[in-house]
């Protein structure tokens, strides 16, 4: 098709300026025809459709337009309208400022490397951009850095990092939604196209095998994107050939530090978690890496960080023969998975609470993570600022005493298959420290224990137990000790 002059007019909308002309779509600036005045800036997306172009550039339109339709949130441009797919196929939605994360690559690329905390930063925007996906039942299948526009998150506050925010805040906004699965409609590219679908250097092992749905897929282009941010390199180049594309069941890429001697041990462990052959072996969800990339200081490093060389021979030859036996099976509903593998916190007093509370509290977690396998820890207690009043004690001091607290309640915790962390909180409104720190780190589960004392002045006065349960943006467990004997029980 050629492309639509200034002033054409479909479907009530003003064509402008063509703004970019990729190898599926073109999209154009576009404005009300009648003059009316849009609360933001828009485009029209409209499929190219020569006689040259394949028919994956309308199927990928068709499965654009129906889950742009059931997604919504800051994470996706707002859809305005869409046209008839059988006579005049577009999509007009918000025209998103910022810059992709293609610009910080290419600077990569040309020697000016980005700092940890900026590929921190980008890559957390970036993980909760899909995590938010996924919670509507969404898998992206198609992040690469053309695909994801990274603006100023204007909301964050000025938070530090313990409740969840790097210094750097960014809001990062998915584009391009072509190549996406939704559990709630038909899958039409497993359908009608070829098995492998996705962008060679960014696709997920069990995509080159025609499984989609798996929400962990987008956790490996997540790590690829990383991997490019860190390195200016590609983890497995960019294959065109099937046999190119299936090495990445099996092989693992040359760690990122033996690119780039300066990269902390820690960025090397997350980047080779996402990017691991086994999606069962990746972080289970995208908020679980996104807690990580926020909280670098909690990360356990093992063999992948401190890896300075590619496997072996033997460990290649052993990871193929693995690969050649897995049987990739479909994913259940996206986010009945992700709610499967939570990140669940704590909330642990350091002051006023009984040995049988903690006990209660313990026992509460215990059977939660029991039932949660791969479930994640944040184990939380809030100090005042300044809240040490002697002078030989600083403020570091009561920092590393609140730490071996919180370690040592989770004596006889079985936490084997369960990453923990342990934060203390600095605010003086314990509540609202709280809040900020679950919604930050997208904790899907609170257990705390229930104020018990002062009952009649409860009923004037909340506290802070039950502030967080009026105003949680996820499940609240109140435990409260029924006895002394360790007998509990709990209330949400």
């Amino acid at each position: 098709m050629n492309t639509l002059p200034p002033g054409t007019n479909v479907d009530g909308f003003c064509i402008r300026e063509l703004v970019h002309k990729g190898g599926m779509a073109l999209i154009y600036r576009v404005v009300y025809a009648d003059g009316r005045v849009a609360p933001f800036d828009m485009v029209m997306k409209v499929p190219r459709m020569t006689a040259r172009d394949g028919a994956e550039n309308l199927v990928g339109f068709e499965v654009e337009q129906q889950i742009m339709q059931a997604l919504s949130g800051p994470h996706l441009p707002r859809l305005v309208a869409s046209g008839d797919i059988s006579t005049t196929p577009y999509l007009v939605m918000e025209y998103v400022a910022g810059r992709t994360l293609n610009s910080w690559i290419a600077k990569s690329q040309r020697g000016q490397a980005c700092s940890p905390e900026l590929i921190a930063g980008l890559g957390a925007a970036v993980a909760t951009a899909a995590h938010a996906l996924h919670q509507q039942n969404a898998v992206h299948m198609d992040l690469k850095p053309a695909n994801v526009m990274v603006r100023c998150d204007e909301k964050a506050s000025a938070s530090g990092p313990d409740e969840g925010r790097n210094s750097l805040n960014f809001q990062a906004v998915l584009l391009d939604f072509g190549l996406s699965y939704h559990a709630h409609y038909p899958d039409l590219l497993a359908e009608e196209m070829r098995k492998a679908v996705g962008s060679p250097a960014y696709m997920a092992p069990e995509q080159v095998v025609g499984v989609r749905g798996d929400p962990r897929s987008d956790v490996f282009s997540i790590g690829a994107m990383l991997y490019e941010l860190a390195t200016g390199e590609l983890p497995f180049g960019a294959p065109i050939t099937t046999g190119g594309l299936r090495q990445r069941l099996w092989a693992e890429p040359i760690p990122p530090r033996k690119h780039r001697p300066d990269l902390p041990e820690w960025l090397q462990e997350v980047i080779l978690r996402c990017l691991e052959p086994m999606a069962a072996e990746r972080y289970p969800s995208a908020a679980h890496l996104a807690f990580d990339l926020t909280h670098p200081e909690q990360i356990q490093i093992g063999v992948r960080g401190l890896r300075l060389q590619a496997p072996g021979f033997f460990t290649q030859l052993r990871r193929w023969i693995r690969a050649a036996g897995a049987e990739y099976q479909p994913s259940p509903l996206p986010a009945r998975q992700i709610e499967e593998v939570p990140i669940l916190l704590v909330a642990i007093a350091h002051r006023d609470v009984t040995e049988t509370t903690l006990d209660a509290l313990r026992m509460a977690v215990s059977r939660s993570l029991g039932i949660r396998p791969g479930a994640r820890l944040a184990c939380v207690t809030v100090v005042a600022p300044g809240s040490s009043t002697d002078e030989e004690k600083s403020e570091a001091t009561v920092h590393r005493a609140m730490l071996a607290m919180l370690k040592n309640w989770t004596r006889g915790l079985d936490l084997a298959n369960h990453q923990t962390s342990y934060h203390v909180l600095e605010s003086t409104d314990a509540a609202q420290a709280i809040l900020r720190y679950a919604s930050a780190n997208h904790v899907s589960l609170i257990v705390m224990g229930a104020a018990t004392h002062g009952l009649q002045m409860q009923r004037f006065v909340a506290t802070v137990p039950t502030r967080v349960a009026m105003h949680a943006p996820c499940t609240v467990i109140l435990v409260k000790p029924n006895s002394p004997d360790h007998s509990w029980n709990t209330n949400k």
